[in-house]
Formats: structure tokens, C-alpha cells, sequence
């Protein structure tokens, strides 16, 4: 894909799910599994804005149109599934998980930022250290404690520092 301006595209993951173009929500992604008498499903299901996006939703969102990207939708699905079957390949069934992290962690969106996750009806702020060997979002609090995050309503920089819940 290509940028119809001069600048460059910034591209970022926001843990766990969503990709950011300049700050902003371009696509998400969803997983889900189930586990099966001889091993495990998993559906992925990825939105990408592709002409529009949607308005006043909690984390601004942008287009690839409004990015400068002209692409169909057919085109894109390619791009994607080419994408797809190569880190598939790294993944390697789980054996490939570090190398899968190395890159994510090169591409995060908020790493050594202030973050608050609210999970479960609490809410976890500090700041986001790290993604852990088993994929959690690691947070370090105040009082130099390492907490794990396996599942959560993330919000970064400014956004946790206001209380965003």
C-alpha cells in the first residue's frame, strides 16, 4: 500500500487488538477460540477502515482514503492474506512466539507511557513496560510492581493520565 503524500505512514499496535495510523484507529482485530477433543480453534476476524470511520468513538479513528491510500477491497484481502500466511510462518505453531513479540514490541503503540487498563471492574495504571512471553500487557505501577494484563479497555499516554474511565 501506498501513501498518496509525500510523508511517511506511522504505523502502530495498540494492545491487544488495534492498529494506528498517526495516532489514530485504522483497523481492529478480533480472535476467537474454542477448544476442540484435539486442539484448539481460532477465528480472526480484522476491520480495516477502508473509505470512511466511524465519528465519535472513544479512540479517534482515520481511513485509509483519508490516509492517502486508494485500495479496493479486493486488493486488500490479498495484501492481508499474503501478510497473513508469512507471520503464520514465523508463528510456527507457537515455536516462533519470540520473534512474533520481538517485532510486535518494535511496532507498540504507547510502550514506556503512561497507560490504565480497567478489567474485571478495576482499573490497573502505570506505565506499559513491556508485552510478557505469554503475550500479557505489563504494567509497571507507581510502586515499581510488575502486573500482568491479559485482557482489558486500554487507554494511553494523556488519556490515562485524565482518569479516561
Amino acid at each position: 500500500m501506498r501513501s498518496g503524500g509525500s510523508g511517511q505512514l506511522r504505523f502502530g499496535l495498540k494492545w491487544p487488538n488495534d492498529v494506528l495510523a498517526g495516532g489514530q484507529k485504522l483497523a481492529g482485530i478480533l480472535l476467537e477460540a474454542e477448544a476442540l477433543q484435539n486442539g484448539l480453534a481460532v477465528v480472526v476476524g480484522i476491520g480495516t477502515n477502508v473509505v470512511a470511520a466511524p465519528e465519535g468513538t472513544p479512540t479517534p479513528a482515520t481511513s485509509l482514503a483519508a490516509l492517502g491510500v486508494h485500495i479496493g477491497a479486493a486488493q486488500l484481502f490479498t495484501e492481508l492474506s499474503e501478510a497473513w500466511a508469512e507471520f503464520r510462518g514465523v508463528w510456527d505453531n507457537g515455536r516462533g512466539f519470540g520473534e512474533i513479540r520481538r517485532l510486535w514490541l518494535e511496532r507498540a503503540a504507547g510502550l514506556g507511557q503512561p497507560v490504565a487498563i480497567r478489567a474485571g471492574g478495576a482499573t490497573v495504571e502505570g506505565i506499559f513496560d513491556t508485552i510478557d512471553e505469554q503475550g500479557c500487557l505489563i504494567v509497571r505501577t507507581t510502586l515499581g510492581r510488575l502486573v500482568p494484563i491479559s485482557a482489558g479497555d486500554v487507554h494511553f499516554g494523556s488519556a490515562a493520565s485524565a482518569g479516561a474511565f
